[in-house]
């Protein structure tokens, strides 16, 4: 019953011995050192953390000989290639007034970090979509009496020269008009298949190479055991779109674009935690986000080109949280990521 217990903590849980060597580890556990039990019980501490933080060996060591609890904080993990942020707490379990166990529980700071942005971006986008309908609702109004009048002006006028004006007016209220249809994005509720995340990124790497020529290099990094899931088909290739057609503006006609899958696990959106997910990554290797825009990116009408309008973010944001899922994004001078998260 206590296994039971301890494989469903989200705390990665690992018992050493006497002699620092691993007798156990939880389910969380194998999750973070990104092996299994098998492969991991009877190996010691100095291997196990052998390219990681010396604190983490430091500390059980001292643990041991000391027989007192240690807590130490912000510890960098390292595994398999992939490094995390870790604080750790280390109980001694004494017989005998002798340390025969030490109980180490280890805690990912970068998921806490991770979870507070996402509940951060979600909030963001919350509030900015009421905003945002409000306003478009309120322009659409008065936008269509001005267009009616302009047709009506049109129809009595006799000069082609005054009538030339009022084409401007209309032509300019059916601009206006399109800008606000998409403000507040699509007007019926998504229609959820059954469909594999890869048709939908095969879809989008086809439109962008026929709209590039070929220019820009697409690189397909898949997981193909990925399972299928339940989406809008239509409203995902949006998605994903808008943010490929981004990279390829920002690469400028020349560059690289990475179209990567993966699975994860244990994966909490919001305030929802999802056993499996799937990572979609939309990575090029152009010059980077403007760092004074990297918080602001998915609110409408924030662009870094003069030309933009600012809302194919908001609207991939958008139209990913109508699918419980998230997009994130990361960016350095040559590399920027953006990941799409949605729950299987």
């Amino acid at each position: 019953m206590f296994k039971r217990i301890l494989d469903h903590l989200n705390t990665a849980t690992l018992l050493f011995n006497s002699d620092l060597s691993l007798v156990y580890v939880n389910t969380a556990a194998e999750i973070l050192l990104a092996d299994s039990a098998r492969h991991l019980v009877g190996v010691g501490a100095t291997e196990l953390f052998k390219f990681s933080d010396p604190a983490l060996l430091i500390n059980l060591q001292q643990c041991l000989t000391m027989a007192e609890p240690l807590v130490d904080h912000e510890l960098i993990l390292d595994r398999m290639g992939q490094s995390f942020t870790v604080n750790l707490c280390a109980t001694p379990l004494l017989v005998d007034d002798r340390v025969n166990e030490i109980l180490v529980e280890l805690q990912r700071m970068d998921n806490h970090l991770r979870i507070s942005k996402e509940e951060q971006l979600l909030s963001q986008q919350n509030t900015a979509r009421l905003l945002v309908r409000g306003l478009a609702h309120e322009i659409k109004n008065p936008l269509g009496g001005l267009r009616g009048a302009a047709q009506l002006l049109n129809m009595e006028l006799e000069d082609p020269d005054l009538k030339e004006y009022t084409q401007i007016i209309i032509a300019e209220s059916d601009r206006l008009q399109g800008l606000m249809d998409k403000l507040l994005g699509p007007n019926k509720p998504p229609d959820f298949t059954v469909i594999n995340v890869h048709e939908v990124l095969e879809r989008v790497r086809q439109l962008v190479d026929a709209e590039t020529s070929g220019s820009v290099k697409i690189i397909c990094d898949y997981d193909p055991s990925i399972p299928d899931i339940r989406a809008d088909r239509n409203l995902l290739i949006q998605a994903v779109l808008n943010i490929a057609k981004n990279a390829v503006q920002a690469l400028d006609g020349k560059g690289q674009i990475i179209l990567k899958s993966r699975i994860q696990r244990n994966q909490v959106i919001g305030r929802q935690h999802h056993k499996l997910a799937v990572k979609v990554d939309i990575i090029d290797n152009g010059s980077g986000i403007d760092p004074d825009l990297k918080e602001r990116i998915f609110y409408p009408m924030i662009t870094g080109r003069a030309d933009g309008t600012g809302l194919g973010l908001s609207i991939a944001q958008s139209l990913i949280n109508q699918h419980n899922g998230l997009i994130e994004c990361h960016s350095e001078p040559g590399s920027t990521v953006f990941s799409i998260i949605l729950p299987i």
